[in-house]
């Protein structure tokens, strides 16, 4: 599990080492994995050029650091310094010492002519992104984007320290220019913003230097992603004993004439979820059983269907007088319910609260624009914020919500860490593969998963088949590589 705490929680972890270590020995432990990370991206550190985006505080002091340290081995390196006057003076005295240079940034407040920076960013290797802590609030200065800008036009590869400049660590959010990082190395933890979009998709590849936080973590992290043991342990496993009804019957209210292929998809993902069963209700029961004659179909109404264990709702539904009857009828019944597509619309939010007064697991599933209109919200808001939307909605409808995109966040009603999904591809971006993923997270419900641990898992799968799915995949070629993202979670 990949777990991320917060800057105020960091701060007070690293307060807590420092006070037990002599000083400037954290710095030295962060500079020296920073360090092995940018050896390791130049691959020769010998004659390699590296230019250090070098801003004021202690992000500034690691990057001076590690490029010192660097400037020992061979490396050519030079530092741009933003803030001249507020620069970390322990870390340029080392950068000098090891025969690096340093040089003001643009519109520096210092005396002479300014130094030309285009040939020393065409020359690099390699830059490293000193520019703003985790503690930096707001998009990057214009003299920090005009430098941001030259490393960028001239391609130079970036790694940045803890976090991207200008990204929010708490939450991933980008309020004005930032950094594109091809790596980002982090110290002690991970940070939210690396592990929630759009400030993910700023952070490259992620690598993590064990500084000696952990003792002074709390237990319990703001934000988690689950890996390959996580999922393999929460996925059902039948008995020897078991049977269809053992392993769990999942109800499937989804599609219409107009939309049966939403029923078929709902369904393929329902099958391949772990349950013993599938129960369809709804109009496209011939376009389901051709597909799949194992499916146990029903016209309805839901409470007619047969004994299940879960219920999923919503995809492909419509809307008239009897699709808002079953979805209203699905909301009061005494079985975990996931809601989705069309159900999120016709659902009433009074039921959701029953069910939570009642102690009955509900899983919402909407992606940006369908959480906004709940949200009474802008779509470009929600991707923007999305850490912030799912707790809102969560905290509304006292619901578990599956947020999905580019990070899929699953946020529970109670609170608790946030769950990041870092599995899913662009191209799951295609018409369906939601059928899909609602039709495997109720199965999962059927189970007996929370629908916390539901979510999570049918996320993570979801995003391994759309990964060996061919390219590019429809949404059935999505489902039908689901079998294979089970065997490879669950290979030993």
């Amino acid at each position: 599990m990949r777990t991320a705490h917060t800057v105020e929680t960091v701060r007070a972890a690293e307060e807590a080492l420092k006070a037990r270590l002599p000083e400037g020995a954290l710095m030295e432990r962060a500079a020296a994995g920073l360090a092995a990370a940018c050896a390791g991206l130049l691959g020769r550190t010998s004659g390699a050029r590296v230019v250090l985006l070098v801003g004021s505080g202690d992000n500034g002091g690691d990057a001076l650091y590690a490029g010192a340290r660097l400037a020992r081995r061979g490396a050519g390196v030079t530092a741009v310094l933003l803030a001249p006057e507020r620069v970390h003076e322990g870390g340029l005295r080392a950068l000098h010492a090891a025969g690096g240079r340093a040089v003001p940034a643009p519109g520096a407040a210092v005396e002479g002519e300014p130094v030309p920076m285009a040939p020393i960013v065409a020359r690099a290797d390699l830059a490293v992104d000193g520019i703003v802590g985790i503690g930096g609030k707001g998009g990057l200065r214009p003299a920090a984007v005009e430098l941001v800008d030259l490393v960028e036009a001239a391609g130079v590869p970036v790694v940045s320290v803890d976090l991207p400049s200008g990204v929010d660590a708490d939450t991933g959010e980008v309020p004005g220019a930032a950094v594109s990082a091809d790596a980002t190395v982090t110290f002690g933890t991970y940070k939210p913003g690396l592990l929630v979009d759009p400030g993910a998709d700023r952070a490259g590849a992620l690598r993590l230097v064990d500084i000696g936080l952990d003792p002074y973590l709390p237990e319990e992290p703001e934000v988690e992603a689950v890996q390959h043991a996580d999922v393999a342990g929460l996925l059902p496993q039948p008995a020897a004993e078991s049977d269809k009804y053992r392993r769990g019957v999942v109800g499937v209210v989804a599609g219409s004439e107009r939309y049966p292929g939403a029923a078929v998809l709902a369904v393929a993902g329902a099958l391949r979820g772990g349950a013993g069963a599938v129960r369809y209700v709804g109009a496209a029961a011939d376009a389901v059983i051709a597909r799949f004659p194992e499916t146990l179909v029903s016209a309805g109404p839901p409470h007619k269907a047969g004994r299940v264990q879960s219920w999923v709702v919503g995809p492909g539904l419509g809307e008239d007088r009897e699709v808002r009857q079953r979805v209203g009828e699905v909301l009061d019944s005494d079985v975990p319910v996931l809601v989705d597509a069309d159900g999120l619309r016709l659902m009433d939010r009074d039921a959701l609260r029953d069910r939570a007064a009642r102690g009955l697991g509900s899983l919402l599933t909407p992606h940006a624009g369908e959480a906004a209109a709940l949200l009474g919200a802008q779509r470009e808001q929600v991707e923007a914020e999305r850490l912030g939307a799912a707790r809102r909605l969560a905290a509304e409808t006292r619901a578990t919500v599956l947020l999905k995109g580019s990070s899929t966040l699953v946020v529970g009603p109670e609170g608790g860490p946030v769950r990041v999904n870092a599995t899913g591809t662009g191209w799951l971006a295609t018409a369906g593969t939601g059928d899909v993923l609602s039709g495997l997270a109720g199965s999962l419900l059927a189970t007996g998963l929370s629908a916390r641990e539901a979510a999570s898992a049918g996320a993570y799968l979801h995003g391994l088949a759309g990964r060996y799915a061919p390219v590019p995949p429809g949404a059935s070629e999505v489902a039908a590589a689901l079998h294979d993202a089970w065997r490879e979670v669950l290979r030993p």
